[in-house]
């Protein structure tokens, strides 16, 4: 709501361009930043990251579906159901998307476990040019761009205008927060990739299991909206606390970024890891 629909002038068109330009980049320029330093380079690691974004796609598309099919019984069965109802339509739908989203990353970790025998057994040396914490990171940036991507596709095309932000009342951070939400679930996505593909290898399910519960409730948190704080702050907090958990899982520790940041004050390039 609160978006008026008029005749674009020169201003407003400016205005609208700066918009669309400026949650464009907050929503996915360090998503892209992260994909021209860690991935552009590699051939392979472009692949993993397109099929990881197939995969979401395919549970999105699996999760349109069922709500299709749920929404149209409900119409018919109770002419078009009460508040309530609706409500709980909506819920459910998240709910069940969310499990489809993470059934979908654990097949793709299963594929992935399958494609690593391959490049071993076509490898001289016996071992495959990328690592499985590769692959998690990698895969998880990918599932993150392709729902940031359907999350502000419609949103950045209505931003270009014609029209004026929060005219009737409503709150005029409307794109500006669903830039920031965007970007938070991105990053989410791939550190949660990192996390969910630790627990499948150590058969830790509870790590697993982790991720599911985080993601049900930062989806849940989103139902705040249009209190933006009550959904925006708590989901950062949570990416936070998750990005620390993905960085101790990987390998990290307190001295490795100790070391890290002694090399980039001096000027030097840490030596990769071993």
């Amino acid at each position: 709501g609160g978006w008026l629909v008029g005749r674009p002038g020169g201003g407003r068109a400016a205005m609208t361009l700066a918009v669309f330009f400026g949650c464009a980049f907050v929503a996915f320029g360090p998503a892209l930043a992260l994909f021209l330093l860690t991935v552009a380079a590699d051939p392979l690691r472009i692949i993993i990251l397109i099929a990881g974004a197939f995969f979401w796609l395919v549970s999105l598309l699996l999760s349109s579906l069922v709500w299709f099919v749920a929404s149209a019984a409900s119409a018919s069965g109770g002419g078009g159901g009460g508040e309530a109802l609706q409500k709980g339509l909506l819920i459910g739908g998240v709910v069940f998307s969310v499990l489809l989203q993470e059934a979908f990353r654990f097949l793709y970790y299963k594929l992935l476990r399958k494609a690593i025998e391959g490049l071993v057994a076509l490898s001289d040396d016996g071992c495959c040019p990328v690592s499985i914490q590769q692959m998690a990171y990698v895969a998880g940036l990918g599932f993150g761009l392709m729902s940031g991507a359907f999350s502000m596709i419609n949103l950045l095309a209505d931003a270009v205008g014609p029209g004026t932000v929060g005219i009737h009342g409503d709150s005029q951070l409307y794109f500006l927060s669903s830039a920031f939400m965007t970007l938070v679930m991105i990053f989410l996505h791939t550190f949660w990739g990192i996390v969910f593909f630790h627990g499948c290898e150590t058969r830790q399910w509870w790590e697993v299991s982790a991720v599911v519960i985080l993601h049900l409730i930062v989806s849940g948190l989103t139902f705040w909206n249009p209190i933006y704080l009550g959904s925006l702050l708590p989901s950062y907090l949570l990416m936070a606390a998750v990005a620390v958990w993905a960085y101790l899982l990987s390998g990290g520790s307190k001295q490795n970024l100790h070391h890290f940041l002694l090399c980039l004050r001096s000027g030097t390039t840490p030596p990769p890891a071993s």
